[in-house]
């Protein structure tokens, strides 16, 4: 069974764009940057063991908590809380711009892997290589209004339940229990430890984390809407734009979670890129159940 590493101890926290933002800084400050992002429903621990490998190797390591999350806050009671990914990838820009950060190696799994994308693909300047996990995750509203085979549906049962305010209000009463069975459905051979479990699961304590969760689903079936202000940049992801820089994908042979062949979205990575498939049972969690093969492709990427 996988115990709990030691976690992160020195949480900072600085105001960027909308948010004042709960992050990890380590490594070197004038290493090469590196930022880390987590999906639902997991948090900034992800990358505990992936961390020391990539401060070791002399990079400086940022690792924030999504909007939602642990100890971000919107710095504004007024400001809608929303899920959306062209919002997301934005937070991304504004906490590089608050931390000074002009490019950097990006790379995630699941929500962060999506915001990862967006940022390379619409602000290629800012980053200098990406490591995805699932691939190419860029997509519009129009695609969730497409009826998927049964099994694939099957797949996205929550993504219904979360349509309906029975949904929103079970998840609210039972964010611990929902994430526990999500992630062993998405990791089925990942034998975690409840202090693992736990050190996460402290996070979805946030305030705002079930309107973030229930909006980003509802969005992607095109049974919310988003902000005006997001609208140029959701045309731009709809048309699927290609990502230039250099780009490693990676998936586990135990993925439980919906995802795409690599075949499937190859084409949209135009640049030097590489797929990776991690063997010996690993889910939907890939850098904390394999992070020395994460590390690697942050690494050589």
């Amino acid at each position: 069974m996988a115990k709990a590493a030691a976690g992160f101890t020195d949480v900072r926290q600085i105001d960027a764009g909308l948010l004042n933002v709960g992050y990890v800084d380590a490594g070197p400050p004038d290493g090469e940057a590196v930022i880390l992002l987590h999906g639902w429903p997991y948090d900034i621990h992800s990358f505990v063991d992936v961390v020391p490998v990539l401060t070791a190797a002399g990079y400086r390591v940022v690792v924030p908590y999504l909007r939602g999350y642990g100890t971000t806050r919107f710095l504004s009671a007024d400001t809608m809380r929303n899920g959306e990914p062209a919002a997301m990838a934005l937070d991304l820009v504004a906490l590089m711009d608050a931390l000074k950060i002009d490019t950097a190696k990006l790379a995630g799994f699941d929500w962060g892997a999506r915001t990862a994308d967006v940022v390379a693909a619409l602000w290629p300047e800012r980053c200098r290589g990406l490591v995805s996990v699932s691939g190419y995750l860029i997509d519009g509203q129009a695609s969730g209004r497409v009826p998927l085979p049964p099994k694939a549906e099957f797949a996205w049962w929550y993504q219904y339940y979360f349509a309906t305010e029975r949904g929103r209000e079970g998840y609210d009463r039972n964010r611990r229990d929902f994430a526990r069975l999500i992630w062993q459905t998405a990791s089925p051979k990942w034998t975690f430890d409840d202090a693992t479990f736990d050190r996460t699961a402290a996070s979805f304590d946030n305030p705002d984390h079930v309107d973030i969760v229930i909006h980003n689903y509802r969005w992607r079936l095109a049974l919310a809407d988003g902000e005006a202000r997001y609208d140029e940049i959701e045309q731009r992801l709809a048309g699927k734009p290609k990502i230039n820089v250099p780009s490693i994908s990676l998936e586990g042979d135990a993925n439980g979670a919906p995802h795409l062949e690599p075949g499937v979205y190859a084409k949209q990575f135009a640049g030097q890129y590489e797929h990776r498939t991690v063997g010996g049972g690993v889910g939907h969690n890939l850098p904390q159940e394999a992070p020395q093969a994460f590390a690697e492709a942050v690494l050589q990427v």
